[in-house]
């Protein structure tokens, strides 16, 4: 990999070329079969760049990119930047009503898409761009645009949770990508050969795409659709990869399913919620010799702000600590007068320095909460409050010690619960509303939402089916609660301590249907089988329940994606067939997934 520091480069695409010009011949970016060099992934995007000219757009101007995970998503990504411009990614997860609230406050920015995704991205309202079969004719050159901008030019926006429901788009810095991918905490090779898993509207994917490609590494793009262990594995060995982010969620998965999994590996990182110990702890043992990184930040400090190197059982004596800042990182802890606290005392982590965002795009009413004055008059004059609680400890590690505000991760994504209740509020069947977070066992965060309905007797089921047409899937309650009104405090505030524990899943016995029994015959696929049995037991230990019906939905129980991938692995362990998650989502029950399997058993067979 080529030097990490550079004096002329005050932006990513200066950055970037200064790579391509000294690693003109080494891969850059690969993705099912398909790889480019240094040189190639820049006359892409260079030719794209000047198409984005002739099309209009300006610098600093917003350019959604609304694709499947692919090749074409770098390139066209690299071209915004090129361009001046500033990228805008939309998660393919979000319902389009969202989808559309953030093009709208954008000001219906050019869409960027593929043929996957062209006609949802039609749908925006706004005009669009498939590079693949509308993008840049040949005569259009391949060198460098020559836009230039400066490191406090805006580089990307990416969406996180608002408390009124309303997404919040975070504009990141030139200067804070390129402080990331610098940190010395990538040098020594282990991040040469990266994985790209996250979505690229996720903040974690600034490393996961500008760390390599502006180090001189080798990025690879998983495949699009949901990935499986089984998936995951292969692309590991197969690939040659040597880092790989994945949520504490998934770690906490692989660790209990699979921990060997990562013994080809230089480094696993993880984070974006509590780590577990335990979970750190068994990958270790399973691969000698890895380093788990466990990462901290926000897409307000681009992405990453403190980690900690795990490599034995030592380094968790006292749980995982969040660890030390990053390079150039100022991190504080503050009192509530933004004083700074003693050692060893709990403050709020308040971070100063290059890698702040500029603010919340187009809001600046909410900037004032969280990117605050520099009390102490500091160089960068800002701190962003993180909200988190944390100490230093006798080792000068910093340790979380809670939430100062109502905001939680779920599934390694930032939610506001007020998002949520401000969501299930505006559906016209409910009159009051409101969400916690409940966590039935260690690691594992879940929303429940509370409704009074207008009309008593609601359907619940509809309710989340119709929150889901609204809101991105993290966000939707595992488990919503009708009551007759909400418990409120003696000064008539609501009493969240006082809200009911949801009732435990009520759900038939192994082998019974929760309709009007059981259906089928009694051969090992039929819904009275021994297999649709064992199927049942699978579905219910994956989910913590006593046991499910035949046909129970995975998913109206509670079952989430991070489950549905347990789930595969358990089912391929019970029954040694493969199957892929998608086929999860396809065949949600018990009989449905029994009958699949039959069938991929018969393919084998014949």
């Amino acid at each position: 990999m080529v030097s990490t520091k550079s004096e002329v480069a005050t932006s990513v695409q200066q950055r970037f070329a200064e790579v391509a010009r000294r690693t003109p011949d080494a891969v850059a970016l690969s993705s099912g079969g398909v790889s480019l060099t240094y040189r190639q992934l820049d006359a892409r995007a260079n030719r794209l760049a000047h198409r984005l000219l002739a099309l209009g757009v300006r610098p600093q101007e917003p350019v959604a990119i609304l694709m499947e995970r692919s090749v074409d998503v770098v390139v066209s990504i690299l071209a915004v930047v090129k361009a001046g411009a500033c990228y805008l990614p939309l998660h393919a997860a979000y319902p389009p009503e969202q989808m559309r609230l953030i093009v709208r406050s954008a000001g219906g920015p050019l869409v960027l898409t593929d043929a996957v995704m062209r006609e949802r991205a039609e749908a925006l309202g706004t005009r669009t761009l498939e590079p693949a079969r509308d993008g840049a004719p040949g005569s259009l050159p391949d060198g460098d645009p020559g836009v230039t901008v400066d490191g406090d030019a805006i580089v990307h926006v990416i969406h996180t949770s608002g408390s009124t429901g309303e997404p919040k788009g975070v504009a990141v810095t030139h200067n804070g990508v390129l402080g990331l991918a610098a940190d010395s905490c990538w040098d020594g090779g282990g991040h040469r050969r990266v994985l790209s898993v996250a979505p690229y509207a996720f903040g974690v994917s600034t490393y996961e795409l500008w760390v390599p490609l502006l180090r001189g590494g080798h990025l690879v793009v998983a495949p699009p659709g949901g990935l499986d262990l089984r998936t995951l594995r292969d692309l590991f060995v197969r690939e040659g990869i040597t880092a790989v982010h994945l949520t504490a969620g998934l770690f906490r998965v692989f660790a209990e399913e699979a921990p060997e999994s990562f013994a080809s590996l230089s480094e696993v990182l993880t984070g974006g919620d509590v780590i577990a110990p335990t979970a750190v702890l068994r990958v270790l043992d399973a691969c000698p010799g890895l380093v788990v990184r466990a990462m901290y930040g926000a897409t307000e400090v681009s992405s990453f702000a403190a980690q900690a190197a795990l490599t034995c059982a030592d380094d968790l004596a006292q749980g995982v600590p969040v660890g030390l800042p990053l390079d150039g990182v100022d991190a504080r802890l503050l009192d509530e007068r933004l004083l700074p606290v003693d050692d060893g005392e709990v403050g709020e982590l308040c971070i100063g320095g290059d890698r702040l965002a500029a603010g919340y795009y187009g809001r600046p009413d909410l900037n004032a909460g969280r990117f605050v004055a520099d009390p102490a008059g500091g160089p960068h004059d800002r701190l962003y409050r993180t909200g988190d609680l944390m100490r230093r400890n006798a080792a000068g590690l910093l340790e979380f010690a809670g939430r100062a505000g109502d905001q939680v991760k779920i599934r390694g994504y930032r939610v506001e619960p007020a998002a949520v209740e401000h969501a299930l509020a505006a559906l016209p069947e409910v009159a009051h509303a409101a969400a916690v977070v409940r966590e039935p066992r260690p690691g594992d965060k879940r929303l429940t939402g509370y409704v009074v309905a207008r009309t008593p007797g609601c359907d619940v089921r509809a309710l989340r089916a119709a929150l889901g047409e609204i809101l991105p899937e993290y966000m939707v309650p595992d488990v919503l609660v009708e009551l007759p009104e909400l418990p409120l405090t003696p000064n008539g505030k609501l009493d969240r301590s006082a809200l009911p524990e949801p009732a435990p899943a009520t759900v038939p016995p192994p082998g019974a249907s929760s309709g009007d029994g059981p259906t089928g015959g009694e051969g090992d696929g039929g819904a009275g089988g021994e297999r649709l049995r064992r199927l049942c037991r699978v579905f219910a230990g994956v989910l913590g329940v006593p046991s499910i019906g035949v046909d129970d939905n995975f998913f109206d129980l509670g079952g989430q994606s991070l489950q549905a991938m347990r789930l595969v692995s358990r089912v391929e362990a019970e029954f040694g067939v493969e199957i892929s998650i998608g086929e999860v989502f396809n065949h949600p029950t018990a009989v449905e997934l029994d009958c699949r399997i039959d069938q991929l058993v018969s393919a084998v067979d014949h």
